[in-house]
């Protein structure tokens, strides 16, 4: 979707660090590119698990693979047994859509496919054809029993692209500190997560892009963070869309309207200790916009939710605002201080 985060590693190899080695892999996976990034004092080379994940999790929610258990479960195959990956991303997306009630919806995939935002180019939407694809979009219509996906109606489909490349990155994170690797940072799409520090103490830092002003826009990084053991997430309506008759369709979908959402929400990033659940929140603040989002975020400040938006004003005017630690405000941010 969405997310872009420039990834900056100031400070790479330092000469003290004899036997420590940085291990950095790029690639592509699930439509987009990966970089992971880890300091191993065994110097090994996870490239051949890397993959081997990625695979794993294609072949189980890839929308464009036609064996994929996604496809087979929105086909109907009755045959298909869903693994761990497909029953941990239907329930990261069904806990989102409880949460912003149905404002995140995994069943919105028929709508998303019309407008143009999958696979096969967009449809030429009607009023008569969003309230035809909206009855198949409702989250409290499809469940998991006794290791089978149940719909009311047989032709809802799912839609995991708000969970999955979150989900990719912590699966990532998870395989290397199983390997006693405790230094990294992993980055799936633009869903960053990090863990330790570089060899000579400092934190990993990314950069929160600036919105651009068309998909084509060059990249400028608006704000850097250091992330101390945290997952980053954002998602923004400046790169992905799509255009019908001159006018600009974010790809972010209301789910309630069957329309792309229209707001004065720029961009929204979320750090969080889990990096599905940061993609998910970001997901909802977007389709939501501010004032929403700022109430479904302020009550959770337990679990450790930062959350920093960039929108635009009553005069369209840029502006920042900022939920940190301790559920504080600061509207009219003029910067974010790390």
């Amino acid at each position: 979707m969405k997310k872009i985060i420039y990834v900056i590693l100031l400070c790479c190899f330092l000469t003290n660090c004899k036997n420590v080695e940085k291990q950095h892999f790029i690639g592509t996976t699930q439509g987009s590119y990966y970089a992971i990034t880890y300091y191993d004092e065994q110097n090994r080379d996870f490239s051949r698990e890397f993959d081997s994940i990625f695979k794993e999790i294609e072949n189980t929610l890839s929308l464009w693979d036609e064996n994929s258990i996604i496809r087979r479960v929105n086909r109907n195959d009755t045959s298909v047994v869903l693994n761990k990956i497909f029953i941990d991303n239907f329930n990261y997306a069904m806990r989102a859509a409880k949460l912003s009630d149905g404002y995140f919806d995994p069943t919105i995939g028929p709508l998303v496919q019309a407008w143009g935002f999958h696979f096969k180019e967009g449809m030429e939407m009607t009023p008569e054809i969003v309230d035809s694809l909206k009855q198949l979009v409702d989250y409290r219509k499809i469940k998991i029993e006794n290791g089978k996906v149940i719909k009311e109606n047989p032709n809802m489909t799912l839609d995991f692209n708000a969970v999955a490349q979150g989900y990719t990155t912590d699966m990532i994170s998870d395989f290397l500190l199983s390997k006693n690797v405790n230094n990294f940072l992993v980055d799936v799409g633009g869903e960053i997560l990090a863990r330790g520090c570089k060899p000579n103490g400092e934190l990993w830092k990314v950069g929160i892009e600036k919105p651009a002003e068309n998909k084509d826009s060059e990249r400028i990084v608006q704000e850097i963070v250091e992330l101390d053991n945290r997952s980053i997430v954002t998602s923004g309506n400046y790169r992905k869309y799509v255009e019908r008759g001159g006018k600009r369709y974010s790809h972010s979908l209301n789910p309630k309207t069957g329309y792309p959402a229209e707001n004065r929400l720029l961009s929204a990033t979320i750090i969080a200790d889990n990096t599905a659940w940061a993609d998910c929140l970001a997901s909802i603040c977007m389709v939501v916009g501010l004032e929403k989002a700022i109430e479904i975020v302020s009550p959770i400040p337990s679990i450790g939710i930062e959350a920093y938006f960039i929108y635009l004003d009553e005069k369209g005017e840029v502006k920042t605002s900022k939920y940190g630690e301790y559920g504080v405000w600061v509207e009219e941010f003029p910067h974010f201080m790390f």
